[in-house]
């Protein structure tokens, strides 16, 4: 699939709920309205999308949420997913999660062919940890993380820079995960959804993140690519790799290669525009996938150069005004 700029569109990331056992304070409101459970796509109908753009020339599954890990009988999904891994169709099939439900899940999921997956950590301090989730405990994220590992999958650790929460300690997880072997990826907010608060207060700029940890410690630059936003380098001290996400600071647009599909059927050409595609009709009017096929193509048709995200005091509202657990985290 080649986008009207000619990017090769390889990746899919697929939420397969809305629902989360967190409230984390830069993605959600601690009130959330879920969507009705019968607005979702079936295990399924997301194994014939995932499958249709598989056959399109898609490389890379990644499943994410809300929280995947609390949907219902998921591993029939991941399972399903991992026949296209056998056949050599598809490159690699990962998952994002809090780590909560790990160690429920962490030897099936490697069973079903899932061999990396991206944790999200915040913070290393409990009482901190548990005010910006609202509702999670890093004891429990943690023994997910040792039950992944122990189940022998690559964990990453995912970590939202925020101004005045946890900006002090960044470093101090650079050194943690340098000293788990673990990776790490720092992602600026994203002005997505309605929350209790103002993102102007939470925003952190990654340049200044980056300029401060090279203070302390040595970051080498790197061309090594999990196929998603992130530049990474290395830090020569632990030997492990360091990502920025920048979607404010420096996007990524100009290499984009992915589109997101919500745990409804629709398809999010860019996480920062509105337009979309609407493939639950087409999987339900059409049992050949024939209307599918054409939805899909059409909507890769119209993927936009980039977005337009920004985080201004004087704009009351987000960006945009769908909540990352719903478009796919």
């Amino acid at each position: 699939m080649i986008d009207p700029f000619g990017r090769t569109v390889n990746y899919l990331r697929v939420s397969v709920t809305d629902r989360c056992d967190f409230r984390c304070v830069y993605c959600m409101s601690e009130h959330m309205t879920f969507l009705p459970k019968s607005d979702l796509l079936s295990l399924e109908e997301l194994d014939r999308v995932c499958s249709a753009f598989v056959a399109k020339g898609v490389r890379k599954l990644r499943v994410t949420g809300g929280e995947p890990l609390v949907r219902r009988n998921v591993m029939e999904l991941f399972h399903a997913l991992g026949r296209h891994l056998e056949t050599g169709d598809l490159d690699e099939l990962t998952l994002t999660t809090h780590g909560r439900q790990l160690p429920r899940f962490a030897d099936d999921r490697r069973r079903a062919g899932v061999r990396r997956v991206n944790v999200s950590i915040d913070t290393l301090d409990p009482e901190k940890f548990q005010k910006i989730t609202r509702w999670g405990s890093l004891e429990k994220v943690q023994d997910g993380l040792r039950a992944a590992k122990e189940a022998g999958l690559h964990v990453k650790i995912n970590a939202v820079a925020l101004k005045g929460v946890n900006e002090d300690e960044i470093s101090e997880m650079v050194g943690w995960c340098g000293s788990q072997g673990i990776d790490l990826c720092l992602i600026e907010t994203m002005p997505l959804g309605e929350i209790d608060g103002d993102r102007s207060d939470q925003y952190l700029p990654l340049s200044l993140v980056r300029a401060n940890l090279q203070k302390v410690w040595t970051l080498e630059d790197t061309d090594y690519s999990t196929g998603g936003p992130a530049r990474y380098t290395t830090v020569k001290e632990t030997g492990q790799r360091l990502g920025f996400i920048t979607p404010l600071t420096h996007n990524f647009c100009e290499s984009c290669n992915r589109v997101r599909l919500t745990c409804t059927g629709t398809l999010y050409m860019c996480l920062g525009q509105d337009d979309a595609a609407d493939l639950r009709t087409a999987l339900r009017t059409d049992p050949s996938g024939e209307l599918l096929d054409r939805t899909i193509d059409e909507a890769i048709g119209r993927k936009p150069k980039g977005h337009d995200f920004v985080i201004d005091r004087r704009q009351e509202q987000p960006a945009l005004k769908r909540h990352m657990s719903v478009t796919g985290g």
